[in-house]
């Protein structure tokens, strides 16, 4: 349980910075209404529990993949499910606030 709340909140900015720099893409993994309400400009919205359902839009995504979403809990989860599916390259950008005020700064 600790390891997960140390991973959960874990200062990985600079792998956040290095994903942007790279061009990579951020899914908003929050409900569609959520993501209506604001996200990152160009995320795409992937709600967490229809990861597995993705493939497509995600064979599409350029990697690395940057999840978000409002607290980092979900974006956490579907970490694991795009791990699960094969991609490797991907990061849990934790809130969609924190991955825009970083892609702002660059």
């Amino acid at each position: 349980m600790f390891g997960f709340l140390k991973k959960l909140f874990a200062d990985d900015s600079d792998a956040l910075v290095a994903a942007l720099k790279q061009g990579g893409t951020v899914i908003d993994v929050r409900s569609p209404g959520e993501f209506a309400s604001g996200s990152v400009p160009g995320a795409i919205n992937i709600p967490h529990t229809d990861i597995r359902k993705a493939k497509k839009k995600l064979a599409k995504a350029k990697q690395p993949l940057i999840l978000c979403c409002a607290s980092g809990m979900r974006s956490s989860v579907a970490l694991q499910e795009v791990k699960a599916l094969g991609y490797d390259s991907a990061i849990n950008g934790k809130t969609w606030g924190r991955v825009l005020s970083v892609k702002k700064g660059l």
